[in-house]
């Protein structure tokens, strides 16, 4: 497509987009996704306050073990999304849920410490949902903005999911093992409502195809041949995934800790307005990016955004640590310094990435492969952080983690916007 054709087909794109579709693509995997949550995150609203095992804390083995099963649910899903037949998605869509689940039945009726395993479990299927529920918004002209939706929905739910087991342990008087089992039927009805919507949902337009490139399940000869062409360029991806995984994780899995050492134990309800104006403008900010309509400019601007975001939260972070900024605002820019990039991957840069580099290939690939290591530094830094014996709360730990990564977003967002630019100025001399 020339120059002059790819203006053409950008001008009036907003009047050409149907919007009844988007409204129906967007409810659906918003729906679905925040109702994902209520089946992985609510027993960390318990504290299980004096259990260990084998001197593992027991709310950390239970993270550590869900953790475990949701990055090796990552590594599967590097195959078995990116290479899923379109007609199997809402099977196994349903088949995935239903095991999770069960899996928390398990950990309320299997003896205590026995059940510990069960959160392995859990998070063996959950870690596949994502890449099916993207699978259905990805390549389309509007993604940014369907994406968006659908990623705000793990801003707000988790603090959501964490609030609606509190009331389940305080109200239904649910002890800690069977609040998880309980929390997540709450929101069955509202699965299967966003599952019948997500199912109907039209695949992406002609118009879709041509502006952002088909999406196909791939090979395995196609991944290697993806993963040659832009190794340099993965692997920054991944490390920088890797390091915002990590900090988001700290920030949502020990919350009510955090939280208590800020001098906010008896104000629960922070864990979901605190994320309010966090999920408003990294929402607004990724739906105006569908706006780009170059690809090339659109990719590139996601690396000014992780630079930008890393300054921010190594800035707010200085400020905090010298009593300058309060609390509440240093935990809401750190979450959306944090979140924003964050949210760029899953809807914007992977997509921008295939359809700039008119690539075969699929989201799902690129994001389970940074989602794999991801998790899997989260796992080691629980770990590092049980054993390590520091003798520091949760709170100076999470401050500290906050500077690492800053740093790390500003560096690896330098290195792999100077690779892309050279590889677009060794195309533009092929050409």
């Amino acid at each position: 497509m020339t120059t002059r054709q790819q203006a053409s087909a950008s001008s009036g794109l907003l009047d050409r987009f149907d919007w009844r579709v988007m409204a129906q693509a967007s409810l659906a995997a918003f729906v679905t996704y925040l109702s994902m949550y209520a089946f992985r995150k609510p027993f960390t609203a318990a504290t299980y306050e004096g259990r260990s095992v084998l001197g593992i804390d027991y709310k950390i083995l239970l993270i550590v073990l869900q953790l475990i099963g949701y990055t090796l649910s990552k590594f599967i899903g590097v195959r078995f999304v990116s290479s899923l037949p379109k007609a199997s998605r809402m099977r196994a869509l349903a088949t995935l849920m239903a095991t999770a689940w069960l899996s928390l039945l398990l950990f309320a009726i299997v003896p205590y410490p026995y059940n510990a395993v069960c959160m392995f479990l859990n998070g063996l299927p959950l870690g596949m949902i994502w890449g099916v529920v993207f699978s259905y918004l990805e390549g389309r002209r509007s993604t940014e903005l369907l994406g968006g939706i659908m990623a705000s929905s793990f801003i707000v739910s988790s603090g959501l999911v964490k609030n609606i087991g509190v009331g389940v342990l305080v109200s239904a008087r649910a002890d800690e093992f069977w609040m998880p089992f309980v929390t997540a039927a709450v929101f069955i009805p509202l699965l299967l409502t966003g599952m019948y919507l997500l199912h109907r949902v039209p695949p992406p337009s002609r118009e879709d195809v041509d502006r952002r490139s088909a999406r196909d399940p791939m090979t395995a000869k196609e991944r290697k041949a993806f993963f040659g062409q832009f190794a340099p360029g993965i692997l920054s991806a991944v490390l920088l995934y890797v390091a915002l995984t990590v900090f988001r994780d700290l920030r949502d899995n020990f919350a009510v800790e955090i939280w208590g050492e800020l001098g906010y134990s008896g104000m629960p309800q922070l864990l979901v307005l605190s994320e309010i104006p966090i999920a408003f403008s990294v929402l607004l900010l990724i739906s105006l990016m569908v706006l780009l309509h170059n690809n090339r400019i659109a990719f590139h601007t996601t690396h000014f955004i992780c630079i930008a975001c890393g300054l921010l939260l190594f800035g707010s972070t200085w400020l905090h640590d010298r009593h300058i900024l309060g609390s509440i605002g240093w935990m809401i820019v750190a979450g959306f310094s944090m979140y924003l990039p964050y949210m760029c991957y899953h809807t914007l840069y992977f997509e921008r990435w295939i359809a700039h580099y008119r690539v075969r290939g699929n989201i799902g690939y690129l994001m389970y492969l940074s989602d794999s290591f991801g998790y899997l530094g989260s796992t080691a830094v629980l770990l590092f952080r049980n054993f390590s014996d520091t003798g520091t709360g949760w709170l100076p730990f999470f401050s500290w983690s906050a500077g690492l990564v800053s740093i790390a977003m500003i560096v690896l967002g330098l290195t792999s916007l100077a690779f892309f630019r050279s590889m677009d100025r060794w195309q533009n001399q092929m050409t």
